[in-house]
């Protein structure tokens, strides 16, 4: 079952997959094989124009398929392209083999005339990987292009046997809306760590609420490997937990393009040797990252005023080295290069960058993560980042503005920074769903202060843990919560701000704060 433990501990990412790889039979290999990916297919969707489609890609031969009549696609989830503006994909699952798989596209509901195919990504997961039997699972892919800004379509997916624009499949239909053209006002929410069950889908209800333009998942997603530690041992990995996952997050993500970072739950050696195979299955990204076949995982996009930045933290982590080093220092390369090129647009004004493991957190499970503070930081300060979004704490923290691994600034609750002169400040989102942490001082939230001079913690090094004491925790909040960001842009000469707030599973208010930047 998966690779012995005493073997796994030793093994990098890339030496288990090659371990799982040779140990399985040759006849299993040829039925599933690795994820095969191709260009997306899909074709470009042109408004007021006939879309041309390319031909599927699939990863081997659906031979065994059952009447598409009885077969509902689920689990549909969007996200972006390279530019928001003008590009989307419509992702979703099938539980069974199905032919021809499409999407309908159309600026109103009762106009979905326009139809084109979808590749299908085919995922095989043989008996003794993982806590199940032999398992498949039929991931649905249709990029959009040449989209419209700012504008609202409707669609359906589907494939032989069921058609969304059947009068009585209407019901089926869901939305998406692409970035505008110009700056205005926005909204997104973020967390991390959700995984499965009651919690996730309590802090789900809520995102709908607050009517993001996107949301942003800061890594370990679904939680189908258990243990998190980069390790393929027998450790109870169920690749069936990520249908149960996009099932719960449908509500959600079927209209909100959902962007993710991946965490160390996210590595899963089966699929490829950096351990991502089964998310390339399931999410199609911006692949304007420094190493799509490295790191999937890692890209940028541009919302209105604010450039977003995804990045693999796994790459740089002492404390889960399954994938340190993976990237041979690309990405940290690629970062400064995206994040000089955000400071000199005149059309950005925010920088926000959002990743797994923390670069400050006081947490009694993880705390920070010296490769981040090493590698990193250094460049956030240096261009002025003016939001950093954390997960892998099971909780909310927030710390006051920080440049050089010092208090530059108290940031109370309900208090403002200014990145370009104070620093930047962190915010550790990972209460999602998973079961929750601890923290070494006593909470401290809106209604509910309790400051303390400093708090004892430590950072992974790569020399294991070393304690360090810390003034700069300012909110802590020890229950299930995600974030809500308000973005206000300015006329020119005036401030524009993000208004960042920590709301709690039940609704309240547990943290506001302000970061300010004058417009360009």
């Amino acid at each position: 079952m998966g690779v012995p433990e005493q073997l796994a501990e030793r093994m990098s990412m890339a030496e288990q997959h090659e371990y799982l790889r040779a140990r399985f039979s040759r006849r299993n290999m040829i039925r599933g094989g690795a994820v095969t990916l191709g260009a997306v297919a899909g074709g470009a969707f042109v408004p007021g124009a006939t879309a041309q489609a390319a031909t599927p890609t699939q990863t081997y031969p659906s031979t065994e398929t059952v009447d598409g009549a009885l077969v509902a696609p689920f689990g549909r989830h969007l996200a972006y392209g390279n530019d928001p503006r003008t590009e989307i994909t419509v992702s979703w699952q099938v539980p069974v083999a199905v032919k021809k798989p499409f999407i309908r596209v159309g600026a109103q509901p009762w106009d979905l005339s326009r139809k084109i195919e979808a590749e299908v990504r085919t995922l095989y997961t043989p008996a003794g990987v993982g806590a199940s039997a032999d398992h498949t699972q039929y991931y649905v892919h249709a990029k959009l292009t040449h989209l419209k800004p700012g504008k609202t379509y409707y669609y359906g997916v589907g494939h032989q046997g069921f058609d969304p624009a059947e009068p009585h499949l209407l019901g089926t239909l869901g939305t998406f809306t692409t970035a505008p053209a110009r700056k205005e006002r926005f909204t997104f929410t973020a967390f991390g760590d959700e995984g499965v069950g009651y919690h996730g889908l309590a802090n789900n209800s809520l995102l709908l609420g607050q009517n993001p333009a996107f949301h942003l998942h800061a890594g370990d997603i679904a939680y189908a490997d258990p243990t998190g530690q980069g390790k393929s041992a027998d450790t109870g990995f169920d690749s069936r937990v990520w249908d149960q996952f996009l099932a719960q997050t449908e509500s959600v993500a079927k209209s909100v393009p959902w962007m993710p970072a991946y965490g160390n739950h996210d590595m899963e050696a089966w699929y490829s040797p950096n351990g991502y195979g089964g998310e390339e299955a399931r999410w199609n990204l911006p692949d304007n990252g420094p190493d799509a076949k490295n790191l999937p995982g890692v890209y940028s996009f541009v919302y209105g005023n604010t450039a977003v930045i995804s990045l693999d933290a796994n790459d740089i982590s002492f404390e889960i080295p399954a994938n340190l080093g993976i990237s041979g220092g690309t990405q940290t390369t690629w970062l400064e290069g995206q994040l000089k090129k955000f400071r000199a647009s005149k059309d950005v004004d925010f920088i926000v960058i959002f990743f797994h493991h923390c670069a400050y957190c006081t947490s009694t499970s993880h705390a920070s993560e010296g490769g981040v503070r090493q590698e990193w930081v250094p460049l956030f300060e240096k261009y002025t980042v003016d939001l950093v979004i954390n997960g892998h704490n099971h909780q909310y923290e927030r710390t006051d503005v920080i440049k050089a691994g010092a208090v530059t600034k108290k940031l109370p609750i309900g208090g403002t920074s200014y990145p370009e002169t104070e620093g930047v400040v962190y915010v550790t989102a990972g209460a999602a769903g998973r079961s929750l942490y601890a923290f070494t001082a006593p909470e401290s939230y809106e209604g509910h202060e309790d400051e303390v001079d400093s708090v004892a913690s430590f950072i992974n090094t790569k020399d294991g843990k070393v304690d360090e004491t810390v003034t700069w925790s300012r909110v802590r909040y020890l229950d299930y919560s995600f974030l809500r960001v308000d973005v206000t842009p300015a006329a020119p000469g005036r401030t524009a701000t993000l208004t960042v707030r920590g709301i709690a599973e039940t609704g309240d208010e547990v943290d506001h704060f302000t970061v300010a930047r004058k417009a360009k």
